[in-house]
């Protein structure tokens, strides 16, 4: 079945199926997309490490980048499900964050100094979510919801590959080609550099592939799909408005509060400036919801009024599946931001970052980072199989279980070569991660809010980051000696207790 034959299919209530082929297409992009991702995790703390900063102060220089992505995710997504133009409703979106992330990774890795490093970050991981959040979006807008299980699939398949290669490209550079994977003192080495511009070559036109080689249902061919009229009202009624106003005065006073207590306890105990991200970031929010308050009691409504009540009207199943996520990805950035620090002092003994043996463990974090994304790349497509058998909850409880396994097994290994059996679990439960709880989600989510929830959806991977960077410094440099290593037992127990709340989702 051709695109065109779809397109020009009679209004129905059941979308049809799509072939292997439009679904590998409409998720290709994603392969560009976790390129720029997985460069990103991999090196980002190298180069910080490189123009300068302290082990302690790493994650309070990836902070500004969930902020923004907190901000970002919700505004895309409500702005992408009212587009319609001539490149359709999500594509739009992709090309514009394409052609800004592909830049940002040209420029990352020439930063001269540590601030410029850190402001590349964050424009780089904006513009990663412009692309990415709509793609999540793409899938529950274009798949009948007996195929979206295999869509979200696909993307794990396409997120595998592309973290694969882009992972180890620093190590394959360095001793496949001779580019050398060191340089002098804040200088950040051609390796690192020549990774950064293949990666911002491959995400766009992985990106621009997806755009030309996909088609897009129009607004008023999802309202048929759905059963619904197009331009439905989203004015509530007078009760569910008052109710509404009541509960975000509510939230809105009760965040300025424990924000208020929190800084002045952080104040007062003299803790480290990280943890003030974490109460400064509850009293904006508390701003937030009673500046919506006095808008909606005024009759002013917005989108931003619109964003805000819809906060406190997810769907049951979102609601659930928010706890998984925020403790599943707590999990991921306590790995991502702290394992090139611990195999590198713990494993190869070493924190001097202008040393071989610091840079091997660091190339060898790159290698690790491949495999476990290659594990995730394979179990994919098994994932369906296993939830058929089972179900989607039981499957994904039992993948972020390995998941933990994985983490804390990096605790006792001495061998760097034994690294590798630790990435097979964490692989698994990246895999699940990337798919089941958006194929539990999208089941629950209206047509015409799909991209607003999603974004809405990725707070809960933003604020663990938040989190991360906000307490993970303070708590490594408090209770365990500013040893990076017991960041992955952390990540482990907060797997285990993912896969718990996972059983309590209800998965229509």
């Amino acid at each position: 079945m051709t695109n065109e034959t779809i397109l020009d299919k009679p209004q129905s209530q059941k979308k049809p199926h799509l072939s292997f082929w439009q679904i590998w297409n409409m998720s290709f992009g994603f392969i560009g997309i976790q390129f720029g991702f997985a460069l990103q995790n991999a090196n980002v703390s190298r180069i910080f490490e490189t123009l300068g900063a302290n082990i302690d102060d790493i994650p309070i220089l990836w902070v500004a980048a969930p902020v923004t992505g907190l901000i970002i995710q919700p505004i895309i997504g409500y702005l992408s499900d009212r587009t319609w133009n001539k490149l359709g409703r999500r594509r739009p979106y992709f090309l514009i964050g394409a052609i800004l992330a592909s830049v940002s990774l040209f420029i990352m890795p020439n930063s001269p100094v540590l601030w410029m490093a850190a402001g590349m970050l964050w424009i780089m991981d904006a513009s990663i979510n412009i692309t990415m959040e709509p793609f999540r979006a793409f899938v529950g807008d274009n798949l009948p919801d007996e195929q979206r299980t295999k869509g979200f699939a696909m993307q794990s398949f396409f997120i595998g590959t592309g973290a694969v290669v882009a992972s180890m490209l620093p190590y394959m550079l360095s001793n496949w080609f001779g580019i050398s994977n060191q340089a002098p003192e804040g200088i950040i080495a051609d390796s690192i550099k020549w990774s950064f511009y293949i990666g911002g070559g491959i995400f766009f036109f992985a990106v621009l592939w997806t755009i030309l080689k996909s088609f897009e249902y129009s607004p008023e061919k999802l309202a048929a799909f759905d059963g619904v009229e197009e331009n439905v009202s989203e004015e509530l009624s007078p009760e569910e408005k008052n109710r509404t106003v009541v509960q975000m005065n509510k939230y809105g006073l009760l965040l300025i509060a424990v924000g208020a207590v929190l800084n002045f306890w952080f104040y007062n105990q003299s803790l480290k400036k990280d943890l003030f991200i974490l109460s400064i970031g509850l009293t904006v929010a508390g701003i937030l919801f009673l500046l919506a308050t006095s808008l909606r009691k005024n009759n002013k409504e917005s989108g931003f009024t619109t964003i805000m009540s819809d906060l406190l009207n997810m769907p049951q199943t979102m609601k659930q599946l928010a706890w998984v996520q925020f403790f599943s990805w707590f999990a991921l950035f306590s790995m991502w931001i702290y394992t090139t620090s611990a195999v590198t002092s713990h494993i190869y003994g070493s924190s001097d970052t202008t040393s071989a043996i610091y840079n091997e463990g660091a190339d060898w974090v790159g290698v690790c980072f491949a495999v476990y994304n290659g594990i995730a790349a394979l179990v994919a497509f098994l994932l369906p199989i296993l939830a058929k058998k089972t179900n989607r909850k039981i499957t994904h409880s039992i993948c972020l279980c390995m998941g933990a396994v994985g983490l804390v097994s990096i605790f006792f290994v001495t061998d760097p070569n034994l690294l590798l059996a630790s990435m097979i679990g964490i692989g698994i439960a990246w895999a699940s991660i990337l798919s089941m709880p958006y194929a539990i989600l999208t089941g629950s989510l209206p047509a015409n809010k799909m991209g607003y929830f999603m974004g809405v959806f990725n707070f809960f991977i933003v604020i663990p980051q938040i989190l991360a960077s906000a307490i993970l410094g303070f708590i490594i440099s408090r209770f365990f000696e500013s040893q990076a290593i017991n960041a992955m037992i952390i990540g482990g127990i907060s797997f285990v207790i993912a896969a718990v709340l996972t059983m309590r989702v209800e998965d229509k």
